[in-house]
């Protein structure tokens, strides 16, 4: 594993350069899903995973693999590319994908037509995308094996109801589902495959934005604002330069730090952490104009309902409203990695920060965690540890090459 491994939270912006390319293979394609039997709607369990909304899906009668739900991307996306021969796509043809990054530009396969099906719901003839090698490594940032990414064909279909208490998604149309009582209705907007809504921004010197934001449920950071660097950079007290994860073509750098407020309808979220990618050239050639993306770390504190058809976002705080935000206090960047992901990996140690202090180093393999051994845990235990609180030390055991030894760490809030 090299140390190109993203953190999930950042990484979808690059999504977004690669939906153009994909999107002209949806343009006149008339895909949908179809809930069998004639029911007005369907429950559809998902597992809540490292701020990942997953659902198992069959594709072409096998499986069932594990596939994200994503509002930020334009057409179905296989991120495993073992699937290929697996699935007998025999229909394909190799693209070239621009995305934001450093780097070349990245191949996938993409096929006219597979047949998807998830727990009551069928689709016939969707449209996919097939990379040709695995470059998010979702699998080992989850913790357990991720397939891929499923996204516009799926909430163009039907109302979606996300309800994140009892982890049950609800698709049907909108006047046969229960809208939550006392829910704000949002008015969004479908553009290029994707639901947009305008909000105000209010940056820590009390200057405002009339943000057009992506509603970005795959995304998993709370906020992204693009081409807005300049503006809170010397506004900040405290921020992090940062890789900010690997977009399709390469490494996104950025930073960061703290907004005052951002309102969500009559919502006012304080303090919220937000990523600030530097100016990339292909932000610019994006065919829908945009401030940046609202992800699923401040979608999650509220149930949902999304209705493409009629514009409409439905909203509803939930136990995690009062979370506050924070960020990793540690300095770790880690995977999960061999038989059931049972191994945890340093792959990047943040210069400065109280892991680089306390000597750890990129390669190190954590095998507990305040005498808890790592097979006893899951990724969500590790991370909710790591940015639990200021001040705290923890005591891991650590192989630091071929030997064990036992490292504290105090935690640092360093945003």
């Amino acid at each position: 594993m090299s140390s190109k491994l993203i953190k999930r939270l950042k990484y979808y912006c690059a999504l977004f350069g690669a939906c153009l390319v994909f999107a002209a293979f949806t343009a006149n394609a008339q895909t949908f899903f179809n809930i069998n039997n004639n029911h007005k709607r369907v429950n559809i369990p998902f597992r809540f995973i490292r701020n990942m909304v997953v659902v198992q899906i069959k594709i072409n009668n096998k499986g069932p693999y594990n596939f994200v739900l994503d509002t930020g991307v334009g057409l179905v996306i296989i991120t495993d590319p073992k699937l290929i021969d697996s699935l007998d796509i025999t229909t394909k043809r190799l693209i070239k994908i621009t995305g934001l990054g450093g780097g070349e530009d990245y191949e996938a396969y993409v096929t006219p037509s597979v047949n998807l099906s998830l727990p009551g719901i069928t689709g016939n003839n969707i449209p996919a995308a097939i990379l040709k090698k695995d470059q998010f490594s979702l699998s080992n940032y989850a913790g357990i094996p991720i397939h891929g990414l499923l996204g516009y064909e799926f909430f163009n279909s039907f109302a979606v109801k996300v309800d994140f208490n009892d982890s049950t998604l609800t698709v049907g149309a909108l006047h046969n589902l229960r809208i939550f009582k006392h829910s704000d209705k949002l008015p969004i907007s479908i553009e290029d495959h994707k639901p947009y809504f305008t909000t105000n921004v209010k940056f820590t010197d009390g200057k405002q934005l009339n943000a057009k934001l992506v509603i970005d449920l795959g995304a998993g950071h709370p906020l992204l604002l693009e081409n807005q660097a300049n503006v809170n950079y010397q506004l900040a007290q405290k921020l992090v330069s940062a890789n900010l994860g690997m977009g399709l073509t390469g490494p996104i750098s950025g930073f960061l730090c703290r907004i005052n407020q951002l309102d969500l309808g009559k919502y006012k979220l304080q303090n919220i952490i937000t990523s600030f990618p530097d100016d990339n050239p292909a932000q610019k050639e994006l065919s829908v104009k945009r401030d940046g993306n609202l992800g699923i770390n401040i979608l999650k504190r509220f149930n949902l309902v999304i209705d493409y058809q009629s514009g409409a976002m439905y909203i509803k705080p939930n136990a995690n409203y009062k979370q506050p935000f924070e960020h990793d206090m540690t300095g770790i960047e880690y995977y999960a990695d061999g038989p059931g992901y049972k191994h945890i990996i340093i792959n990047r140690i943040e210069r400065g920060s109280p892991a680089d202090e306390a000597g750890l180093e990129t390669g190190d393999e954590i095998l507990g965690i305040n005498f808890k051994p790592i097979e006893k845990m899951n990724v969500e235990e590790i991370d909710d540890i790591f940015q639990s609180r200021d001040d705290r030390s923890i005591l891991l055991e650590i192989l630091h090459r071929n030997k064990r030894d036992w490292v504290n760490v105090k935690l640092k809030k360093r945003i």
